[in-house]
């Protein structure tokens, strides 16, 4: 039986060939003109999930990637 994909899940977290999880972050859509800029070219950059428990839940839910 093939296992399902968690749709909202893929469409927030990429892995990597190495197996690393990354993120987009919050807060760059919106009331732009407030934030620094040095704090918009930090949302840019996608993050890093080092949590053991989290990238094991993330990754049970991406079953194919």
């Amino acid at each position: 039986m093939k296992l399902k994909t968690k749709k909202s899940v893929a469409k927030r977290f990429k892995i990597t060939k190495k197996g690393k999880i990354l993120f987009r972050r919050a807060g760059k859509s919106h009331l732009l003109t407030k934030k620094l800029r040095k704090f918009k070219r930090y949302l840019k950059k996608e993050g890093l999930i080092l949590e053991k428990a989290a990238k094991k839940i993330i990754k049970r839910a991406l079953p194919y990637r």
